[in-house]
């Protein structure tokens, strides 16, 4: 179950990244970078921290999953619809950000990590391929500025650090972090602006 909500993460990510690289007006080099990084970046440097074999550049899936994306989204010109407000957009992109979330902490919780560490992966596979993309293109990234979004990667950590990773706290996991991003997405919860 977790490797499809990843797959789905995967292809939004992508899609994300797609259209952000087109919008900003990149050159060709600069949408493919803009896709990748945003739906690979994230987990490649959970990876590097956690002294693991890097999943992006080991998993032929991943990598080919972007390349779909790309093809079809230059293909049938996804920049031009408004594709990010479309409920089974905004649905995918909280799977992806769930069980990114969930494979992070998975992650630090197999390296021993302690609470501090296990919530940073959760937070870095879910979010940082986005941010890496928006310092790419120059902008400050999003999770810093909108929406309850890298707060929810948060929770999933602090949750699955105290719970343990069994298959039914997983699922459950995915369930209430995908809820809980619907619900903020619905209803434009922010976090207070210091």
């Amino acid at each position: 179950m977790l490797e499809i909500a990843d797959i789905i993460g995967i292809i939004a990510f992508s899609i994300s990244g797609f259209i952000i690289g087109v919008r900003e007006r990149l050159d060709l080099l600069g949408v493919i970078l803009s896709a990748f990084l945003t739906a690979l970046g994230g987990g490649i440097i959970r990876d590097v921290l956690a002294d693991r074999t890097i999943f992006a550049f080991s998993n032929f899936l991943a990598g080919t999953l972007v390349l779909i994306v790309l093809v079809l989204g230059f293909y049938f010109k996804l920049h031009k619809f408004d594709v990010e407000n479309k409920t089974i957009f905004v649905l995918s992109d909280a799977i992806g950000l769930s069980s990114f979330s969930i494979s992070g902490a998975i992650v630090g919780i197999n390296a021993g990590f302690n609470i501090y560490g296990v919530v940073f992966l959760a937070l870095i596979t879910a979010v940082g391929g986005g941010m890496l993309r928006d310092m790419l293109i120059n902008k400050i990234p999003f999770i810093l500025r909108e929406k309850f979004y890298a707060t929810i990667s948060i929770l999933i950590g602090v949750f699955l650090y105290i719970f343990g990773t069994n298959v039914e706290i997983l699922i459950l996991t995915l369930i209430m972090g995908v809820i809980i991003r619907l619900i903020a997405y619905k209803k434009n919860w922010q976090l207070p602006k210091i």
